[in-house]
């Protein structure tokens, strides 16, 4: 085992980095004529994944739950997370006609992520250490909620694409098309 992993928690980096991949894999299938909220309950239909799947969630939501007691897990948490930051800022970059390298969309990108992993903590916890079920709809709502609220670029909605790669602009009324009013 030593030969392959620095330490035993670093074992579960791969488990880690899979799920985080499955994840974006499937934020990449996203139509831009969906908001966030119909797409994370299409993707988090449990119908969708395999047992076998089921069961890499269910082992992660255990490992995350057990975050506060190992650092050293923590630290493969977190880096997994970090790896991630890059291709969401593809994914919002893409999404809006941005460069990936756009400041705002970097910014937007780790925000996102933050959320993304203090949303899978605080349930993984719930549900470990307080017995807590938690349905799709309510993970989906507490997912699509926390992305928004940290969200400064308008991704998050409908997108209309633009013949020469520009953004379409925000729906009126929303807090993105007031932001970019300002």
């Amino acid at each position: 085992m030593w030969r392959y992993f620095r330490n035993k928690e670093s074992c579960v980096a791969p488990l880690f980095a899979q799920i985080w991949q499955r994840f974006y894999r499937e934020l990449r299938a996203w139509s831009l004529a969906q908001p966030i909220e119909v797409h994370l309950a299409d993707q988090f239909a449990l119908d969708k994944h395999s047992p076998e799947d089921i069961a890499d969630m269910v082992l992660v939501v255990r490992l995350i739950a057990a975050l506060p007691d190992e650092p050293d897990l923590r630290s493969i948490w977190l880096h997994a997370y970090h790896d991630g930051e890059e291709e969401i800022a593809a994914l919002i970059g893409d999404r809006l006609g941005l460069s990936h390298h756009d400041f705002d969309v970097r910014l937007c990108a780790a925000a996102v992520m933050g959320a993304v992993r203090t949303v899978d903590e605080t349930i993984s916890r719930a549900a470990v250490r307080d017995a807590r079920a938690f349905t799709t709809t309510e993970v989906v709502a507490q997912m699509s909620r926390a992305i928004r609220a940290v969200s400064n670029l308008p991704f998050c909605d409908p997108v209309t694409p633009r013949p020469f790669g520009e953004a379409a602009p925000p729906p009126a009324g929303t807090k993105a098309a007031k932001r970019q009013r300002k």
